[in-house]
């Protein structure tokens, strides 16, 4: 049974956005994952705002909603001119969504998307290492290759002066 209702890691670490600089999953993905209608978890969300504070979890603009179309080609074409806004989860919020949707199915999916989040942390994190190693290395090599910059610069700058002739004059 555990294994019919395993969750693929690729599509979890798909159904994460970036808006309002924090990474969220939205409404619609999680119903999917969850195997309920989207408008089941929303009445779930409003039976329950106790354990969904407005810092956590939040309703996309329109202008939001428009750019995050035009920006991911992997959203369903339904979804897309749905009339109603999606909401917003937050890594935290998810994980309240397996105490109000009481199911095994839930239990399992929460647990396969902290993991998701964790394993994007940690992928952002090697991601911050590398670029700091890459930056000291060109701050390294900017040091040495200067000096070989510079030698080029002298040596065009004589070859464009006068040369003094040399030879049999007359």
């Amino acid at each position: 049974m555990v294994k019919e209702l395993s969750v693929s890691e690729e599509l979890l670490v798909q159904s994460i956005y970036l808006v309002r600089n924090q990474k969220v999953m939205l409404d619609f993905d999680l119903a999917t994952l969850y195997g309920v209608e989207t408008r089941s978890l929303k009445q779930q969300v409003k039976r329950n705002p106790e354990r969904f504070p407005p810092d956590f979890i939040f309703q996309l603009t329109r202008t939001e909603w428009a750019e995050l179309i035009t920006v991911c080609d992997k959203l369903p074409e339904n979804i897309q001119h749905y009339p109603a806004l999606p909401l917003a989860f937050t890594e935290q919020r998810v994980a309240m969504l397996s105490s109000v949707l009481r199911s095994k199915r839930a239990i399992i999916v929460n647990i396969a998307i902290m993991r998701a989040f964790v394993n994007l942390r940690q992928l952002i994190d090697a991601n911050k290492d590398l670029v700091r190693r890459i930056d000291s290395l060109e701050e390294k090599y900017d040091k040495k290759f200067s000096l070989v910059f510079e030698a080029i610069k002298e040596l065009i700058r004589k070859e464009n002066l006068p040369r003094k002739k040399i030879g049999y004059q007359i």
